[in-house]
């Protein structure tokens, strides 16, 4: 999923009057039209609306195809006409930064993974969050980097702003100031908060971090996962957070 600003700037342009109409309009139809229907559905000119429609498609809310229309074709039938249709992937935006759909993912997967290899639902969640985050980091890993040590700590805050954590380094701790499961985490503590945990050890994982873990650390006003060192046996500090306590560490309903 593309992360926030790229997503605020896809749905800025839909401020504008006419090219919101547009959307709509192209949006509830159920056949890709033209400009020339476009521009009639919503009672502008054509030149208008091929600028707005191309501006949507630029914007990824639209797709742009050439068609002949129906019963035409062969020599004489003249150039393909340009449609535009829905695009297909969802644009969500929500402020504080919430990813319901990534713990959606994550446990239908552990569910259908329990079921086929009849395996504690625990087990499938803590598997498929890891896997996740370790293709998660080690796709950051691939790209170029500058200075390998410096890079690679600089990496693990990118990628978790990029997800909606809200990484702020604390010494030689990286505390996340937002948890994107908020809600979920409130009513079920424990099964999002080891998922949360299990998702972020693996991006650390991916990444090559063998200096940090992801523990869990509940407190007031932020994410229950917190990243800081090794601690000197090579275990995590940490273990699942107090029962009746929520993702940011206060009670169930007040997460952050």
């Amino acid at each position: 999923m593309p992360n926030l600003d790229d997503r605020l700037d896809r749905i800025a342009g839909l401020s504008a009057p006419v090219r919101r109409a547009l959307y709509r309009f192209v949006a509830g139809e159920a056949e890709p039209v033209s400009r020339e229907q476009a521009a009639a559905g919503i009672g502008v000119a054509v030149h208008v609306a091929k600028f707005h429609l191309d501006r949507l498609v630029h914007d990824g809310l639209l797709q742009a195809e050439y068609r002949r229309p129906a019963g035409r074709g062969g020599p004489g039938a003249g150039r393909p006409a340009k449609v535009y249709r829905r695009a297909g992937p969802d644009i969500e935006v929500s402020i504080p930064e919430r990813r319901y759909d990534v713990a959606a993912q994550l446990l239908a997967r552990a569910v259908g993974t329990a079921q086929r290899e009849d395996v504690p639902i625990g087990d499938a969640i803590d598997d498929v969050a890891g896997d996740a985050g370790r293709r998660l980091g080690a796709e950051a890993a691939a790209r170029p980097r500058r200075s390998p040590r410096a890079r690679r700590a600089a990496e693990v805050v990118n990628v978790l702003s990029d997800r909606g954590y809200q990484p702020c380094p604390a010494g030689h701790d990286v505390v996340l100031a937002n948890c994107p499961f908020r809600t979920l985490a409130a009513e079920e503590t424990d099964v999002i908060c080891g998922m949360n945990r299990a998702f972020l050890q693996g991006v650390l994982d991916g990444l090559g971090e063998r200096e940090l873990r992801a523990v869990l650390d509940p407190a007031p006003g932020r994410c229950c996962v917190r990243i800081g060192p090794v601690a000197p046996q090579g275990r995590s500090r940490g273990e699942r957070p107090a029962a009746g306590t929520t993702a940011s560490g206060g009670a169930a309903g007040s997460a952050g």
